[in-house]
């Protein structure tokens, strides 16, 4: 019998087998220790990694903001937020001092539904809750400049007593890795600091790279964004390969940063022995219900730390892509970008001399990568808009793998990564 493979796709999973001739290696982010997460929430406010306690730091009459994630980050934001309430209302502050900001970045708003899910019916209908506004200036803070990058902010969190933020810290390809100051500087961030964070001039400098923390100056701007907006605790988590939070901490931010990078290096780096003709790359949800986001698995891998793919690879990606190249800002210039030109190398030329608008990076990034591979997008309800953007839409696993041995060669060499964006892939040249 043939051996099955599966990689995550939406809410569930893709299976399928490999045409014969074709062999396959298994990567995955490894696994951890469940923890209780209500509990380890408390236990993380009760203890935190450096700094005060929000207990010392919370005092009655402060005006408080909680920054959260969008629908776009898996992160348990109910539960945390739920934590940090209770925690500042112990201290005396007032239900009427909170402001709870989902950070939706250059992101559609969130939708009533999507609030009530992230912080549970009570919470969503008891509080003042706000989508940050990055394009209108009336609703912005201006902080000043950092390293000729101009930092805006949400004026609801730059101008509270005391500014808070969830998170998870999971790779990623600018920041290096996610959590709380990204939720805040990006999330709840200006659109002139993420145009100019996300240019082709940053994301080529050295040391912007995925897994990085280094030295690396997107990291820094956001860091310093965060700082000056006042951003004092956070509480975050990292999830290992089956999706459970295994850890949770909370404190000063880049202390806590630190703690949980160290911790997801241990869970996501794989090294590798070769370099292989096809990636089969899995997302899952929430990242795959559109083009924009599912399309980091394409930069995730080409641009790993070394490289995996080999010369004129290809990049298979299972997903639905329900919301098409997806409905935001971001999303609708980033496929603006792709099907103004031609093909990748056009692509380029375009918008790498050129001040790009925040969302054409990931058009930016994904042609550079199809300049040197192949993409194919497996059962997605967004086929058009997939070939629109330079790659192809395949109706099943059988017809890619068809596609992609005619592209590479018939004995392949397949690399499958269950879920690709937790999975930080070193290829044999590098470290």
């Amino acid at each position: 019998m043939q051996e099955r493979f599966a990689v995550a796709c939406g809410t569930g999973k893709m299976e399928f087998t490999l045409p014969p001739g074709m062999r396959a290696d298994v990567v995955r982010p490894r696994l951890g220790n469940a923890v209780d997460l209500p509990s380890a929430a408390q236990a993380a406010l009760m203890q935190p990694v450096s700094g005060p306690s929000l207990a010392e730091l919370a005092r009655p009459g402060q005006r408080v903001c909680i920054v959260f994630t969008d629908a776009t980050r898996d992160v348990p934001d109910q539960i945390l937020v739920s934590a940090l309430l209770a925690q500042l209302h112990e201290a005396g502050i007032r239900r009427q001092d909170v402001v709870l900001l989902c950070g939706v970045g250059m992101h559609r708003p969130s939708t009533p539904e999507e609030k009530a899910a992230k912080l549970g019916a009570d919470v969503a209908s008891s509080y003042r809750i706000l989508d940050s506004e990055p394009r209108s200036v009336s609703d912005l803070v201006h902080l000043g400049d950092h390293d000729g990058i101009p930092l805006w902010v949400s004026r609801p969190a730059a101008e509270a007593d005391l500014l808070l933020a969830t998170g998870i810290v999971e790779p990623h390809q600018y920041a290096g890795f996610s959590g709380g100051r990204k939720t805040v500087a990006i999330g709840a961030g200006g659109e002139p600091t993420i145009a100019a964070t996300h240019s082709p001039s940053m994301i080529e400098r050295d040391g912007v790279r995925l897994g990085n923390l280094a030295d690396n100056p997107f990291h820094l701007a956001l860091v310093e964004s965060a700082r000056r907006a006042g951003l004092r605790f956070v509480i975050n988590v990292v999830r290992d390969g089956a999706g459970n939070v295994v850890e949770v901490a909370a404190g000063e931010p880049q202390a806590t940063l630190e703690h949980l990078a160290a911790r997801a290096r241990q869970l996501y780096e794989v090294q590798l022995d070769r370099r292989y003709d096809i990636v089969v790359a899995g997302v899952g949800h929430p990242k795959d219900a559109n083009i924009y986001q599912a399309s980091r698995a394409v930069t995730y891998t080409y641009f790993a730390p070394s490289p995996v793919l080999a010369p004129g690879g290809v990049i298979i990606i299972p997903a639905p892509c329900a919301e098409g190249v997806g409905q935001g800002v971001g999303e609708q210039r980033f496929a603006a970008a792709m099907r103004a030109h031609p093909g990748p190398d056009q692509v380029v030329s375009a918008l790498r001399h050129r001040v790009t608008l925040a969302g054409e990076q990931r058009s930016y990034l994904l042609a550079r990568a199809l300049q040197g591979c192949r993409v194919i997008f497996v059962g997605t309800e967004a086929g058009e808009e997939v070939e629109a953007c330079h790659m192809t839409a395949a109706p099943s696993m059988e017809e890619a793998f068809h596609l992609a041995r005619q592209w590479t060669r018939p004995d392949a060499d397949v690399l499958v990564a269950p879920h690709s964006l937790l999975t930080v892939l070193r290829g044999p040249d590098g470290p």
